[in-house]
């Protein structure tokens, strides 16, 4: 779905459908084939350099990404910083350790590349029945725009609770696994922020794992960067789980960003729920979220719903939305997804100028109150406040356009 043009509103809803059987829906003119079908590899050579005519790749700058596609990164321009309360592990290991690749397996160039690339990999561990007393901050800050391969795995053990807040900063050319392995009756919030300085490159690869009767709430924020593309993958593997994916994005000129999601419904009675919202300006701004939800045949009793909404500041910005939910079984709770991009609601602004709020104003409540919800599920209270405070930049940035 796309939306270019001044005073457009493009929707698509399918909330709650129960499907009568095998079932595959595709938004965006291009036939989608089953997402069950998705190479994923350790292996390089199974996984080649894209082209930009791939599905996966087919709204992706390409060619500005190339240095992420090597079949060797051996750059060092990234410092990991973990802060941790003393009942959490952290530890920097070898490629070498069993715990490595537990939570999935590559989807994309960017992300095998990285597999193979990194020399270390940093481990945070929330140990079994253990409740953090704080929440954990991985801080990834670029020092140099050499191309480099991190890997991170955040690993919440059995009926351990935790929060991890994973800030990126600083300009970097960036290719990124982050493994999410979630065991059973376990609750973890992940915050992932990609908040870039200008001509930053990032791809991060997101794999979660979630175990029987575990929760997880997985957060992206994004606004800096020249590009960035983050794909969350979650996986279900017993019965219980339930995942809540939310994201905030504004893009400005000239920036790309994307976040491709993937949610695996391969085991009974487990739940989902997608919350996507994004703001853009600035000619040549792009965003992409593709959201794809496969119910497989075994798992009946499944409970899903994906939602993406954006907002367009300006002229000349670009939104492209694709939910996809593919269902291979009728026996479901619920299976739903909405889509809408557009400018400004002219009645929200009207309601605010007919009691003498001036335009400009009206302007800021409007965008505040789109991101609003989001920002106050993130539960932590510095990173709501910073990205209140980055949204303020912002607008600061549209408003001025209009002769604030």
């Amino acid at each position: 779905m796309t939306t270019a043009a001044p005073n457009t509103v493009t929707t698509t809803d399918h909330s709650r459908a129960v499907a009568d059987g095998a079932h595959s829906h595709g938004v965006g003119g291009t036939p989608q084939g089953s997402r069950a079908e998705r190479i994923t590899s350790f292996d390089l050579a199974t996984i080649p350099v894209p082209t930009g005519r791939e599905e996966e790749w087919r709204f992706t700058p390409v060619s500005r990404l190339q240095p992420l596609f090597a079949e060797a990164i051996d750059g060092h321009g990234i410092r990991t910083t973990v802060v941790a309360p003393n009942e959490v592990q952290v530890e920097l290991v070898g490629r070498d350790d069993a715990r490595l690749g537990t939570a999935g397996t590559p989807g994309d160039r960017t992300a095998v590349t990285a597999w193979n690339s990194f020399a270390e990999a940093t481990v945070v561990t929330i140990p079994t029945e253990v409740v953090a007393s704080e929440h954990v901050s991985i801080r990834v800050e670029g020092i140099d725009t050499v191309a480099t391969a991190s890997h991170i795995l955040v690993h919440a053990q059995r009926h351990s609770q935790a929060v991890v807040v994973l800030d990126h900063l600083g300009s970097a050319t960036l290719t990124e696994t982050v493994e999410i392995v979630v065991d059973d009756g376990a609750h973890l919030t992940l915050v992932s922020v990609q908040d870039w300085a200008t001509g930053a490159v990032h791809a991060a690869s997101h794999r979660i794992r979630l175990g029987r009767d575990a929760r997880v709430k997985h957060v992206v924020v994004t606004f800096g960067g020249d590009v960035v593309r983050v794909t969350p993958d979650a996986e279900f593997t017993a019965p219980g789980g339930d995942v809540e994916m939310v994201g905030l994005y504004f893009a400005d000129a000239d920036q790309h960003q994307e976040h491709r999601l993937f949610v695996d419904h391969a085991v009974p009675t487990c739940k989902s729920r997608v919350t996507y919202k994004g703001a853009l300006q600035g000619a040549g701004a792009h965003t992409v979220w593709v959201g794809d939800v496969l119910i497989r045949a075994a798992a009946e009793g499944t409970d899903t719903y994906e939602l993406n909404r954006n907002l367009v500041l300006s002229e000349g910005a670009r939104a492209d939305s694709v939910p996809n939910l593919e269902i291979e079984t009728g026996e479901i709770e619920g299976a739903g997804h909405a889509s809408a991009t557009g400018r400004f609601d002219d009645e929200q602004l009207f309601y605010l100028m007919a009691r003498g709020i001036p335009e400009i104003d009206a302007r800021r409540l409007v965008v505040r109150g789109f991101f609003t919800e989001l920002i106050s599920e993130i539960g932590v209270p510095e990173v709501e406040e910073r990205l209140i405070a980055s949204i303020e930049a912002e607008l600061e940035k549209s408003m001025s356009v209009l002769g604030a």
